[in-house]
């Protein structure tokens, strides 16, 4: 009897302990998490102006990823695609205290231009929306636009009518633990803004008229580190470094040399305010006086305001031109146009602008990129721009010179050389937190500037340590990662069925016996009766 019922054990034994081992060894080691990809991602603005908070104050990201189908998001990582984005569902995200919100970009942002164009329209609100909650900007590509399916499809489920499939699919199912690899964003200490002037001396005297050209050569968008800032404003940078040029070559000889001076001045914090262009006033209104004119270059892509009709009607006269009067508004925080600095101090300035408003979205946009410049129009308007400051320097219109008189040819104005400095400037952000005082784009535009002008010099605007204009924060690009986890459900489930197992196997050895009885009656051998 013995015998057999060692040898019923050895059998049972034999299959049943390879099975637990397998168990006891999914019960005691953790789940390894697989990276399933890691890729960058662009915060939202965070920054203070004139005592205003604005844009994400949070860096830090830990949670599981949904998509905005879920009907639960709360501490969830609400992931969104341009194409499904609208403000109302950014709100429900923010409104159900969502953990954090990934808004995927496309590549190629041409193929969207519907859009883009709505998302345009929706960045000030973004930005001007202080919330606790993070918001990243990531661009998309195929592992990312894989994990978004997936995760959207493991939402959607979420709606199923029946609790049964919503737990069946919710405990196989993979889900995405979403976590960035930044610390918490904190303040900027001591940051500098910087500004670059040159000059060009007129020719007979000291105390001669000053004509300023002035284009601030900082981006602004809903992320910093995707503001390229192609038409708001590389093609006003673009302009007044090609125009340097061009006068440059004027003033190096004896019968082109001018009575005025010229001064060429690259501003920076041109979206915050224009703290460059205050500090420098401020500066220097001593040594400027109150009658000489000032001149604000600013979104040249299209079409211009020029002081001078004569240039546009008898060389250009497709070109439209008009005149708008705005009064300044001192209630308002920030200025509309980098011109009202002046006209603060009561100096006469305009701007030139292809927009009707300062309102106009595409002036704050991360959707500003390199093909919204028109590289045609943007030497046409340069060479419009340069013969009507020359007829102002040389007096042209006072001597009754026809405005037919070509000073510059159109071999002058050229074309690539336009076309490789809105390149250089549209190839990396220009946003003012990422420009400080050492990079590479400031020194490249300082050595521009000292190959054509004179008295090359930077000027550095600091905020106020007891009460600052303007703050930045750091953190505005980081590193997140997404792991492939399951959710806690199926550790429960797993639990469940471990416990079962163990618990049937418990009852098996306690009640041997009956058992030893059950298997001898089954596995006997029938005898045949004949």
């Amino acid at each position: 009897m013995f015998e057999e019922a060692s040898e019923v054990l050895e059998n049972m034994l034999k299959w049943s302990f390879p099975l637990s081992l397998v168990l006891f060894l999914v019960l005691v080691c953790p789940l390894r998490a697989e990276a399933a990809h890691e890729f960058s991602v662009y915060r939202m603005q965070q920054y203070d102006l004139q005592g205003q908070t604005y844009g994400s104050r949070n860096a830090i990201l830990n949670t599981e990823a949904r998509t905005v189908e879920a009907e639960v998001l709360s501490r969830r990582c609400v992931m969104m695609r341009l194409a499904d984005f609208s403000y109302e569902k950014y709100q429900k995200a923010l409104q159900q205290s969502a953990g954090a919100v990934v808004i995927i970009l496309p590549q190629n942002m041409s193929t969207m231009p519907q859009d883009i164009v709505q998302f345009m329209e929706l960045e000030p609100e973004l930005v001007a929306t202080e919330t606790i909650v993070p918001v990243y900007f990531a661009l998309e590509d195929e592992e990312l636009l894989s994990i978004y399916t997936q995760t959207q499809i493991s939402s959607s489920s979420q709606g199923s009518s029946s609790a049964a499939e919503v737990l069946l699919h919710t405990a196989t199912a993979n889900g995405f633990q979403m976590v960035t690899s930044g610390a918490q964003s904190k303040a900027v200490s001591d940051w500098a803004i910087t500004s670059l002037e040159g000059r060009l001396s007129g020719a007979g005297g000291e105390d001669l008229p000053t004509i300023v050209l002035v284009a601030h050569y900082d981006s602004f968008g809903v992320a910093p580190w995707l503001s390229y800032g192609a038409d708001s404003n590389g093609s006003g940078v673009a302009i007044l470094l090609e125009l340097a040029r061009l006068f440059s070559r004027l003033y190096s000889y004896k019968r082109t040399h001018a009575g005025y001076n010229l001064l060429f001045f690259l501003s920076g914090g041109g979206k915050f305010n224009y703290q460059g262009t205050k500090r420098w006033l401020e500066d220097n209104l001593d040594h400027t006086g109150t009658s000489r004119p000032k001149l604000c270059l600013m979104r040249l892509t299209i079409s211009s305001a020029i002081s001078k009709e004569e240039v546009v009607a008898h060389q250009h006269p497709d070109l439209k031109f008009s005149m708008v009067h705005k009064k300044i508004n001192l209630a308002d925080d920030t200025l509309a146009w980098e011109h009202e600095r002046f006209g603060i101090r009561r100096l006469p300035a305009f701007t030139l602008s292809h927009l009707e408003s300062h309102r106009s979205p595409a002036r704050h946009s991360i959707m500003d990129m390199r093909p919204h410049v028109d590289l045609t129009k943007l030497r046409r308007n340069t060479k419009v721009i340069a013969e009507t400051l020359a007829r102002v320097i040389y007096n042209l219109t006072e001597k009754g010179v026809s405005g037919d008189l070509e000073i510059f040819t159109e071999q002058m104005v050229q074309e690539d050389q336009l076309a490789s400095l809105v390149d250089w400037l549209t190839a990396q952000p220009r946003a003012a937190q990422l420009l400080d005082k050492d990079s590479s784009i400031v020194n490249t535009l300082e050595y521009y500037l000292n190959h054509y002008l004179k008295d090359v010099k930077r000027h550095l605007v600091r905020a106020d340590k007891r009460d600052p204009e303007f703050v930045f924060y750091d953190q505005l690009k980081q590193t997140m990662n997404a792991y492939r986890v399951k959710p806690a459900i199926f550790d429960l489930l797993l639990a469940f069925c471990i416990a079962a197992y163990l618990g049937v196997l418990y009852l098996a050895i306690q009640n041997f016996g009956l058992l030893y009885s059950f298997l001898r009656r089954v596995t006997a051998p029938r005898v045949k009766q004949h």
